[in-house]
């Protein structure tokens, strides 16, 4: 039930009866609501004296820690827009979007200054700020309405550049106060996500409006004993993963979920046979499948299972939420009967108001809705679905250009657009492949200018440096295929079925396993990468290693050698010979 007119407003009742209620907590601190509510009220004071106001947007570039949480809170208490910069973006990437809303205020703190700050005319560090903290405590009572901005998220655009999400108060409240979340398992709800992707609009304010408790994640990379940790340690009740983590938890570790009253999965196809094992191994919790768009303010459609669980063919993503419309359409926008394919619209409060400064783009994706009354829209969510028999919605796949990487959003020609601007490219094209464990990975066919002089060579490594540079690190594809022409169909558009299948290959200075133990490392670097041999020097993302397949390698090293690494271990020691260096080091250790 929405009673309030504003996320501060909803937040200020709920400190207000539960002041001393601890409202967030991470590695380092806990604090109660009310403790929150002021340091977030001298930051909002702060951004006031500097000239913010209603709906202007602020920058957030922080790590994830309470302070965070503050600085997002007292945007929304000044009246603003928070718009959260992700600190793995390319520095190119985060100027390119402050320079698309004006070049705003950015609230960061120290540690980001090291890893490079955008250019900006104000920068406030709120963890060291000194006239922040003379402030008063007190709420500023700045006052918006429903139909107010709360934050602007960028996500991957089709037209080449990211595209920025405007959510309303409406938006957020609508998904917080929906009664899905009534049945009490929302207490303390563990962050894991950037800040600065949707279902972060879950992660803080489900929580935070309802009077639970937020814990904080350590930054960095999680593997499963850490997850296994957060949730033990501080009696985690609901928790989102992605589909790939929840594939991989539910393969190397279900039983890691247990005391967790709900666990959430989606951002792309979940596994039935995942969700049998973890609800064989936790039969006291609730695998809540949810679907859902940025555009929606985050989760639009859920499904509780609960043991016992029957597996069947698909796990469909559920029925409508609170306040929202689910439209099964053709191409004509005329209603399918249950059981066919079409593309879903969604309608309802939660509806984005579009695009940030972007009509055009807002225009083609918000359409008007055929449904509703007069004004009323429509998002096109560019998803296949048919409705089952059951009312369950139930997905089928993307009808455009867009995939989900590792959870995140990305659209291809986003990707073709900034690999289309190294030098000496004539063609590209990006494509996502399926890999055996159900996850997805970028390729980038390209075609070199001079591909037919004789002697030509093309430097890959030099456009994979330049993606780097300019995309997000899940954005960058994790192999680069050069040819002599992309393959046509007759009607001459790229014939993507005919595109060859990109082989893992070892480094041509290929150096062999010197003692038994590399011998297992690099049998099981082999392993989990698909490659038909490893070489001691082979860096491990090189080879298209990422987080989930590094959570992979960690369980059967600890399976074959008993050691039990970390995630970080693996980015900083990412070939055989390193990594066995830190496997001896554990051995020391575990014996000492």
């Amino acid at each position: 039930m929405m009673d309030s007119n504003s996320v501060q407003e909803r937040f200020a009742r709920v400190a207000e009866r539960t002041p001393d209620a601890v409202a967030v907590s991470s590695p380092v601190e806990a604090v109660t609501y009310a403790e929150l509510d002021e340091r977030a009220n001298r930051i909002a004071r702060r951004l006031l004296g500097l000239g913010v106001r209603p709906e202007d947007p602020v920058m957030v570039l922080q790590e994830r820690t309470v302070e965070m949480v503050a600085s997002i809170l007292a945007i929304v208490k000044a009246g603003a827009l928070y718009l959260p910069l992700h600190s793995a973006y390319p520095l190119q990437r985060l100027q390119w979007i402050a320079d698309s809303v004006g070049k705003p205020v950015l609230l960061a703190d120290v540690t980001m200054r090291e890893r490079g700050l955008p250019d900006v005319p104000t920068i406030v560090f709120v963890d060291t700020d000194a006239p922040q903290r003379s402030l008063p405590g007190t709420d500023p009572n700045v006052r918006t309405g429903l139909d107010h901005l709360v934050h602007v998220l960028y996500t991957s655009g089709s037209t080449g550049d990211p595209m920025g999400v405007a959510v309303t108060h409406r938006g957020v409240l609508g998904l917080a106060l929906d009664s899905c979340w009534d049945g009490g398992g929302q207490e303390r709800i563990l962050m894991l996500a950037p800040y600065a992707f949707g279902v972060s609009t879950y992660e803080l304010w489900v929580p935070l409006l309802r009077g639970g408790q937020l814990v904080l994640a350590p930054p960095g990379h999680l593997d499963v004993g850490t997850l296994r940790r957060l949730i033990t340690e501080h009696q985690i009740s609901a928790v989102h993963v992605t589909a790939g983590l929840f594939r991989v938890v539910a393969d190397e570790a279900p039983e890691c979920f247990a005391g967790v009253r709900e666990v959430l999965t989606g951002g792309d196809v979940i596994s039935a046979k995942a969700v049998q094992q973890v609800l064989d191994a936790c039969p006291d919790t609730v695998v809540r499948a949810t679907y859902g768009a940025t555009e929606m303010s985050s989760f639009i459609t859920n499904s509780p299972m609960r043991a016992p669980y029957s597996m069947g063919p698909t796990v469909p993503v559920g029925r409508g939420m609170d306040n929202t419309r689910l439209h099964v359409l053709d191409q004509q926008l005329r209603p399918l009967p249950t059981g066919e394919v079409g593309d879903l619209y969604v309608a309802g409060d939660r509806l984005a108001r579009g695009y940030y400064r972007r009509p055009g783009v807002t225009a083609e994706r918000f359409v008007a809705d055929p449904f509703a009354g007069a004004g009323q829209r429509m998002y096109c969510t560019g998803d296949q679905v048919r409705m089952r028999q059951d009312g369950l919605i139930e997905f089928v796949g993307r009808s455009g250009d867009q995939v989900k990487i590792r959870g995140y959003r990305v659209e291809l020609a986003e990707v073709e657009s900034v690999l289309a601007r190294y030098h000496g490219l004539a063609h590209v094209v990006v494509v996502a492949l399926d890999t055996e464990d159900g996850e997805k990975r970028l390729i980038a066919y390209v075609v070199a200018e001079d591909v037919h002089s004789e002697g030509a060579t093309f430097d890959t490594d030099g456009l994979r440096a330049h993606a780097t540079e300019l995309l997000p690190d899940y954005m960058v594809p994790s192999a680069f295929v050069t040819l002599d022409s992309l393959p046509l169909t007759p009607n001459g558009k790229v014939d993507r079925k005919a595109l060859p299948e990109p082989v893992v290959e070892s480094s041509s200075d290929y150096r062999a396993p010197q003692t038994p133990r590399q011998e297992i490392l690099c049998s099981l670097f082999a392993e989990v990468l698909g490659a038909p041999r490893i070489g001691i020097d082979d860096s491990f993302f090189d080879l298209r290693g990422e987080s989930l397949l590094a959570m992979r390698l960690i369980s059967s090293i600890k399976t074959c050698l008993g050691v039990e690494l970390l995630v970080s271990q693996i980015f900083d020691a990412p070939t055989v010979a390193e990594l066995d260096l830190q496997v001896e080091r554990a051995l020391q250790q575990s014996q000492a």
